[in-house]
């Protein structure tokens, strides 16, 4: 079993699903009482927001390069937003990164969809990284289209989910939101960010929703076994 890495804290709700997806997936495959082989490196996300995500690099090559020193043959990122620098982190450790977005957009194009809805971070809904990763795949990709929309799934994610915060209203306005994505031609939808499927999942909704936390520890057992 190869060892892997994980770079968490961000946040730490997510980072038990990681945990518990991982060793349940290892677990699937081998039997008995075969667990996964894994380090975490779980960062305060405090200091991730007093930086900002695109001020935080020194901190995620840390927890890379510790990870590393450790004996780490890969890394995750516990985080879609984090991927913010995963081709940089890559290059800088001379370790594979799993990356988030390649393999969600593996995922759908397996699923015969081209038209696909994203709810994230402020950074995943506006800036490239992700995006791009997913159009590279030949994906069309759609987010809210009012920055008043992707303001408040920032907010949320922050102050409520980030916090292990779970709301109805919140969950009501989260799914009125992708209803809208569908009406403007989403085949699917992606949580893309790893605490969203703590409020909405597949079971509401007749289209497929996509959960990038399984896919990514999918991924990740792939790898360990592999």
């Amino acid at each position: 079993m190869r060892k892997i890495g994980l770079v968490g804290g961000i946040s730490w709700v997510s980072t038990i699903d990681y945990y518990r997806f991982i060793n349940e997936g290892v677990n699937e495959r081998l039997g008995g009482l075969n667990f996964a082989e894994c380090l975490i490196y779980s960062l305060n996300f405090g200091d991730v927001q007093d930086k900002t995500w695109e001020g935080s690099f020194d901190l995620l090559l840390n927890a890379c390069e510790s990870l590393k020193r450790s004996g780490a043959e890969a890394i995750v990122l516990c985080a879609n937003t984090a991927h913010l620098f995963a081709d940089q982190l890559q290059e800088k450790i001379a370790l594979p990164i799993i990356h988030i977005g390649t393999e969600t957009a593996k995922a759908i194009n397996a699923a015969g969809i081209k038209n696909i809805g994203l709810l994230g971070t402020i950074f995943t809904m506006e800036k490239d990284f992700y995006i791009k990763k997913l159009e590279d795949h030949g994906l069309r990709v759609l987010v809210p289209s009012k920055k008043e929309t992707r303001d408040y799934i920032q907010f949320t994610l922050k102050e409520e989910l980030g916090r292990g915060v779970i709301l109805e209203e919140t969950r009501t306005q989260y799914i009125q939101i992708i209803n809208d994505l569908i009406k403007e031609g989403a085949e699917g939808v992606i949580l893309g960010c790893t605490e969203i499927p703590m409020l909405i999942n597949q079971d509401d909704f007749d289209i497929s929703v996509f959960d990038t936390a399984k896919i990514h520890c999918k991924a990740v057992v792939d790898y360990m076994l592999s």
